[in-house]
């Protein structure tokens, strides 16, 4: 099996993907949207990419480019403990407090903000497609007294120092990784096993009526059936227009489930479910 992920290698992704797919042909691609469209040309079997992350959130260009952008289906959700670390390279190993630059993820950058803020205030930030390519970048500038931040799995493979661990501002940072495929089969891995759980993406109603959501809400509420996640993303139609990713702990083999559904499209709501999958917990090492 073939599987795309965001890369290049040594990214938190990576780690991930290692640990679901140990017998795997494992590709890295530079951005999300590439490792999305390798799936859909055929080119790879699965793509695993950042869905939402403990600390910063949902990752918008996952979400919006499976909305969006093409038809692929959730089959098994990858959740990750995060841990960031300030790397150099071991040319810059005694003068690492003098740093020009500090370079990551976006995400990674927010994740450490309270560090950044009081530890190196003022020192420019620049933003990367991952983690693992900062490291890479700084792996390959010695004369450049820049860091990088990231897991150590990076610091190894790009033979970098890592000089503060563990920077990141609050103890539980996890992230999920979604497991995409173009067809709806529910991948089975050798991993913990955590939960079931489904994926909706819904537009309300185009009347725009008053009480549409509450009515959305309603329909898992009297089934008792519950959500752990509901959030908005723009429909990129005009201001004030909405889809809602909603996230249900059941499956959609559940009555209650499809009778859910069959309401909501009663109501004029769109709805596509994402996946309905395993969630399954990554160990560290």
């Amino acid at each position: 099996m073939k599987i795309a992920y965001l890369g290049p290698e040594a990214s938190f992704t990576h780690h991930a993907v290692q640990k679901a797919f140990e017998n795997g042909q494992l590709i890295p691609f530079t951005t999300i949207p590439d490792c999305i469209e390798a799936l859909t040309t055929g080119e790879v079997d699965r793509t695993v990419v950042p869905l939402e992350n403990a600390l910063e959130g949902s990752v918008p260009i996952t979400v919006d480019y499976l909305f969006h952008e093409v038809d692929v289906h959730i089959t098994a959700e990858l959740v990750s403990p995060i841990e960031q670390h300030l790397m150099v390279h071991p040319h810059n190993g005694n003068d690492w407090e003098n740093l020009t630059k500090i370079m990551s993820h976006s995400h990674a950058l927010a994740q450490c903000h309270k560090y950044l803020y009081y530890r190196f205030r003022g020192i420019s930030l620049e933003q990367s497609t991952s983690t693992s390519a900062a490291a890479r970048y700084v792996s390959e500038h010695p004369e450049e007294n820049v860091a990088a931040i990231g897991n150590s799995m990076a610091a190894g493979k790009y033979g970098l120092k890592m000089v503060e661990e563990n920077i990141h501002d609050f103890h539980f940072n996890h992230t999920r990784f979604a497991v995409l495929s173009r067809d709806k089969a529910t991948d089975i891995l050798l991993l913990e096993e955590t939960s079931h759980k489904s994926t909706l993406m819904i537009t309300l109603p185009s009347d725009d009526r008053p009480g549409a959501l509450h009515q959305v809400l309603s329909a898992f509420s009297w089934r008792q059936l519950s959500l752990s996640k509901i959030e908005s993303r723009p429909l990129k139609t005009g201001l004030g227009n909405y889809f809602f990713i909603i996230d249900v702990e059941q499956s959609m083999d559940g009555v209650l489930m499809k009778g859910a559904v069959d309401e909501l499209e009663a109501l004029g709501c769109t709805v596509k479910l994402l996946g309905s999958y395993h969630k399954y917990t990554v160990p560290t090492n």
